[in-house]
């Protein structure tokens, strides 16, 4: 049974429809990557999923369970966390304070103070800035914090929004091999993200969105392949 499970969904701001009838999967264990062009409807598609915007119509399944049209803090608790676009960090708080805040749907105390520890030992920058306000953060370092803060929820599956983002090279390098150490400790992700050749090198799957649409969908490896997919998204 897929983890993720999306069948028909179409989604409107209000006469302009950004998804028309898209459906994929997510497998437990799996990364699946979303590529597109800009506008395409990528990040309307993670928003959907995660609850942040109203379905027009078809579905959402998560872990066996429907949630379409289910409030956002809800579907955290089931088991759905995002890293959004543009990260949206809170800037005023600490680095500490913001990986609190991805722990709001949890009371265990003691075992939120190991995760705190845990997300440190996988981006040791963060431990180094506990007490420094995230908006004085470099751009890599709130992604990182970003990245950590929706982990703090110990999310089954988890949504990537453009994770390199406006990153230096070294940095993109550097979030790529933490998605590849997730998915080997056994976390579920649907990434979305415009660097299509590394999304597709880090995924098993991937999806082509175009203009609300999904016009394919096959292996990972045989859309690094293709010579269509080269020429509109890898610049060959």
């Amino acid at each position: 049974m897929p983890l993720l499970e999306v069948n028909n969904l179409q989604v409107a701001y209000g006469p302009i429809v950004a998804l028309q009838g898209i459906s994929l999967t997510v497998e437990p264990g799996e990364v699946v990557t979303i590529i597109g062009a800009n506008g395409a409807g990528k990040t309307t598609t993670l928003m959907t999923v995660s609850g942040c915007v109203k379905v027009k119509s078809g579905s959402i399944r998560f872990d066996g369970q429907d949630i379409t049209g289910m409030p956002a803090d809800q579907i955290v608790r089931l088991g759905l966390a995002q890293s959004p676009e543009g990260r949206k960090i809170f800037p005023r708080l600490t680095v500490r304070e913001n990986l609190l805040m991805g722990a709001f749907t949890r009371n265990d105390k003691a075992e939120i103070a190991s995760d705190i520890k845990k997300m440190i030992e996988m981006f040791p920058i963060l431990g180094k800035r506990s007490h420094q306000a995230g908006g004085t953060l470099s751009g890599g370092e709130q992604q990182m914090l970003a990245i950590a803060r929706a982990l703090m929820s110990r999310p089954k599956l988890l949504l990537l929004d453009e994770p390199s983002l406006g990153l230096a090279p070294k940095i993109v390098l550097q979030i790529f091999d933490i998605v590849r150490e997730l998915n080997r400790q056994g976390m579920a992700v649907l990434l979305v993200e415009q660097n299509a050749r590394m999304a597709l090198k880090v995924a098993n799957r991937g999806y082509v969105l175009e203009t609300g649409r999904m016009t394919m969908t096959a292996p990972a490896s045989e859309l690094l392949d293709d010579e269509r997919i080269r020429a509109a998204y890898l610049g060959e």
